[in-house]
């Protein structure tokens, strides 16, 4: 299973061969709704099965679909899925990817990987993570404006001190009262005896920086979302004077996040993050009309195509939910071709040129309607 970010996206988009098949479908984490996601899952490779069929012997067909069928029948994977499942496989690469958001169910047969709902989602401006710390344990959540969702942590990540520091631990070498914290959480009262109590601060901070560097490796750092800390008061200072995070921001969640509902968590997440993202937004806007009034940006669709194709273009911005019905049928020159009829799952000319734009380097911003600074549904900054 991998982590959705950017650079598996881009390893994504770089597959260009006969057949890539990509399928998409909505996962549940518990039991009993997670007993029909097998049997869902196999009536979309049903689906792939019959378009192979129309350009493919069965025996090659069996053959193609010999991995995504192991998949089906492996009890332990549907035992681990999350909230969304992408499968992605070729002659030369298989991957699968637990997501953290319900995707709608999927499944194309072309001679390139659908990436659009794992690139809309990363490029979504409002997403962030939050890690809810305390001395006994850790969960990091990631999600948006509208909900949050906690992410499956390894069994092997530092979550407790205990796990952390082992029989290195100096709390066993003084007593110890707990003064209970709101929903079960607590802080741990070292009565120490000879310095004991400067020993047991130190344990914190050793273990803060372990859990510091690791949310920054394996998961800041691949995704570059904003990161919230959610925690008691007394734990934030430490814990920002061991993170050498630039994604964590400065103002966070005071409050242990266990006594606090995940609906509650997400309205006071955004709190945090909304003038973060607001800022973003209206920087991105000018940067824009900036570079618009310098004849170095446009929001007409067919120059930007043609930008694109030439890789003049470094920032781009498309309206949310927009769709324009048409593709890019010359990617050498950006030309475009545009319809009165549209698959929006599939042909969506904005979605093309956007998929380009992220080949070639460039940042897309998916930006909502009110914010967008053109008519267009886009928006081009040239990096000349």
């Amino acid at each position: 299973m991998n982590l959705l970010n950017k650079h598996l996206v881009q390893e994504l988009l770089l597959v260009n061969e006969d057949p890539c098949l990509s399928l998409y479908m909505p996962t549940h984490r518990s039991h009993p709704e997670n007993l029909q996601d097998p049997i869902k899952f196999k009536n979309l490779v049903k689906q792939l099965e019959e378009s192979l069929l129309k350009q493919y012997s069965s025996k090659e067909v069996a053959k193609i679909l010999e991995p995504i069928e192991e998949l089906g029948n492996n009890s332990s994977f549907w035992n681990h899925v999350t909230d969304g499942l992408a499968v992605f496989s070729s002659p030369s690469l298989f991957k699968t990817i637990n997501l953290q958001v319900p995707v709608e169910k999927l499944a194309i047969v072309a001679n390139s990987m659908h990436t659009k709902p794992l690139r809309k989602y990363l490029q979504s401006l409002d997403r962030y993570q939050v890690l809810g710390l305390s001395l006994n344990d850790i969960k990091l959540f990631e999600g948006n404006r509208h909900s949050l969702i906690e992410v499956k942590i390894p069994s092997d990540f530092p979550t407790t001190i205990e796990a952390v520091l082992g029989d290195k631990l100096t709390e066993k070498h003084s007593t110890v009262a707990s003064y209970g914290g709101a929903g079960g959480d607590s802080s741990k009262m070292h009565h120490g005896h000879g310095g004991k109590k400067d020993e047991v601060d130190v344990d914190s901070e050793r273990f803060f920086r372990v859990v510091a560097t690791n949310v920054y490796e394996k998961y800041s750092k691949p995704s570059g979302l904003p990161l919230i800390l959610a925690a008691l008061p007394e734990h934030h200072n430490l814990f920002h004077k061991v993170s050498n995070n630039h994604l964590l921001l400065e103002n966070g969640i005071h409050a242990n996040y266990k006594a606090i509902s995940i609906d509650k968590l997400t309205t006071m997440s955004w709190e945090v993050i909304e003038p973060a993202y607001i800022l973003k937004l209206k920087g991105l806007v000018e940067d824009f009309e900036q570079a618009k009034a310098n004849k170095i940006g446009s929001d007409n669709i067919k120059d930007v195509a043609k930008a694109v194709a030439e890789g003049k273009v470094g920032t781009l911005l498309l309206e949310s939910d927009r769709i324009i019905a048409g593709k890019i049928t010359n990617k050498d020159t950006g030309a475009i071709q545009t319809t009165a009829v549209i698959d929006p799952k599939v042909d969506d000319l904005l979605d093309d040129i956007g998929e380009l734009v992220t080949q070639l380097g460039g940042q897309v911003f998916i930006v909502p309607k009110i914010y967008m600074p053109s008519e267009t549904g886009i928006a081009a900054i040239f990096r000349y």
